[in-house]
């Protein structure tokens, strides 16, 4: 992250946050912001409240108390459609595909359906201007290019990861949210997806959800470490491994 983002207004700014199921409280009083251009990590273990914070902040869920501020607007309480319309894109831990359209062909519907002309989705994309050219760049970006007329289905679980990143960037968002984006890849293909997110990041702000804890390390700006739904620890990953409560609840730390 360049250090002049510093001083600016958070892109995303989570205050109190608290998500309650019955008498389970999934999410306890998270605050923590995001400034531009920054890649923050949110990690802890499973049953932590990792995902309903992202179902929080992205419109999936609705907060029992607290709010969500992005780019300087309160947004809690949107639907999913009108957050993602300020520029907002996330990606799941399932892979959201179509399998027997091509690579080509799903970046392409992605882009129609964020294409200005209300109708485009409907009109064939030949005729749509730049519809051709956005989704060409998207895949040299996410360098699926050689594998633009394969289907989605024939290319490797690590390349649809990638290709679901791709997706997201059809939006053109100004804060990308990553949920477990290396989840059941082999250790050369969480390699391969930490290099994509880190040359996607030159501009774009990222909130991933990540279980490897290297990867994090290396990747991140700041981490917010989450354990039975409260904030244990927010800072530098150098801040974060030396924090003796984070170490203890990692048992044994990093």
């Amino acid at each position: 992250m360049n250090n002049s983002t510093a001083t600016k207004t958070p892109l995303l700014e989570v205050k109190n946050l608290s998500k309650a199921f019955g008498n389970l409280l999934a999410t306890n009083n998270v605050s923590f912001q995001i400034e531009p251009g920054e890649i923050k990590a949110v990690i802890g273990p499973n049953g932590a409240g990792k995902t309903t914070l992202f179902n929080l902040i992205t419109g999936s869920l609705k907060p029992s108390e607290g709010d969500v501020f992005f780019q300087d607007e309160k947004i809690s309480g949107l639907s999913p459609h009108a957050i993602s319309a300020k520029g907002m894109a996330r990606s799941f831990q399932l892979l959201n595909l179509f399998p027997n359209l091509t690579v080509f062909e799903n970046i392409r519907l992605a882009v129609q359906v964020n294409h200005d002309n209300k109708r485009s989705l409907f009109a064939s994309a030949d005729h749509l201007p730049g519809i051709r050219e956005k989704t060409e760049k998207l895949l040299e970006r996410v360098g699926l290019s050689k594998y633009a007329y394969q289907p989605a289905s024939k290319i490797s679980y690590g390349d649809q990861r990638s290709l679901e990143i791709g997706l997201a960037l059809a939006t053109d968002p100004t804060l990308l949210m990553l949920d477990e984006p290396t989840s059941g890849m082999s250790p050369l293909e969480s390699e391969d997806i930490a290099k994509l997110i880190k040359e996607i990041s030159t501009d774009l702000t990222i909130l991933l959800i990540e279980h490897h804890i290297d990867m994090v390390m290396a990747l991140a700006d700041s981490i917010l470490v989450m354990h039975y739904g409260e904030k244990l620890a927010d800072g530098t990953p150098q801040d974060v491994a030396a924090d003796k409560q984070v170490q203890e609840a990692y048992l044994g730390g990093f």
